[in-house]
């Protein structure tokens, strides 16, 4: 059970939308820098690649991050930085070839059983190693048409039994939204599971909400949660509590990582990530 303590840690968070906090990001490198304490002329930014891909940190985010230090895990993950922009033999803007793999708007269909819907393009967070920074979200997006393109193609396949929400952040779209995208799934009869991949129950906790919790509980799909942690530091106390919401309303969780240089290539932060998740 969760503790009383802990239940009002996390209506207080709710008190201020997560919305809001989804607007309160850092987009200024330089400024993400200031904040830390760090001098902006010590580190080689990236420039161009801003162009396309641009900052995008929460300030919640931020406050997790250890001061005056460049090589803070959690800075990595997010900082552009002039390497990013080298030219490097055998990389690709779409490394799992999913442009290819798309059999309609915004449905990727490429492995049997199993199709991935982009449902938006917004995350909360930009991380600089995200393999679909390159991605058309503008044109190739499920929610194109009411999402109806998307529902008919899994409707007509009777091999698919699990449709994975991704994007983009799914949980970046409003509840409304989410539950009528819900609703059409689970009208067709061979889905068995629903997957959501999302960072937002550690980068925006207040995300996880009761209204949200309930229209993830309420449907006949088996639903499971993917978030997507690399670092223990991620995992502080609103976050923890947000995790241990999702869970305690018997919902799946899962975590995938990413192996990052200078952030989890070694053993104790992995270690020390699973001992946290395991909380």
């Amino acid at each position: 059970m969760i503790t009383k303590a802990a239940y009002d840690t996390l209506k207080a968070m709710q008190i201020s939308s997560w919305q809001d906090e989804l607007r309160n990001t850092i987009r200024d490198p330089n400024e993400l820098l200031r904040q830390l304490g760090i001098s902006p002329l010590t580190v080689a930014l990236a420039k161009k690649s801003l162009q396309t891909f641009p900052l995008r940190v929460p300030v919640n985010f931020v406050a997790r991050m250890q001061k005056n230090n460049i090589d803070d895990p959690l800075l990595q993950q997010v900082l552009p930085l002039s390497n990013e922009e080298s030219n490097v033999a055998g990389f690709l803007q779409d490394p799992l070839d999913e442009l290819n793999k798309q059999t309609t708007a915004g449905v990727l269909h490429k492995y049997h059983g199993r199709a991935l819907l982009v449902t938006t393009g917004v995350c909360a967070i930009h991380c600089r190693y995200c393999f679909r920074r390159h991605f058309p979200y503008t044109e190739e997006n499920a929610s194109k048409q009411n999402w109806q393109d998307a529902v008919k193609y899994i409707a007509q396949d009777h091999t698919i039994t699990e449709v994975i929400l991704s994007g983009g952040d799914p949980l970046a779209l409003h509840d409304e939204k989410l539950a009528d995208l819900i609703m059409l799934l689970e009208e067709i009869p061979h889905l068995r599971r629903l997957r959501i991949h999302t960072r937002m129950p550690v980068i925006i906790p207040s995300r996880i909400t009761d209204p949200l919790l309930s229209k993830l509980t309420e449907t006949r799909l088996k639903t499971v949660m993917v978030v997507h942690v690399n670092h223990p530091n991620e995992i502080d106390n609103q976050a923890a509590l947000a995790l241990k919401k999702l869970s305690q309303a018997h919902l799946s969780v899962l975590n995938q990582s990413v192996l990052l240089k200078k952030v989890n290539d070694r053993m104790e932060p992995l270690l020390e990530l699973s001992e946290r998740l395991c909380d």
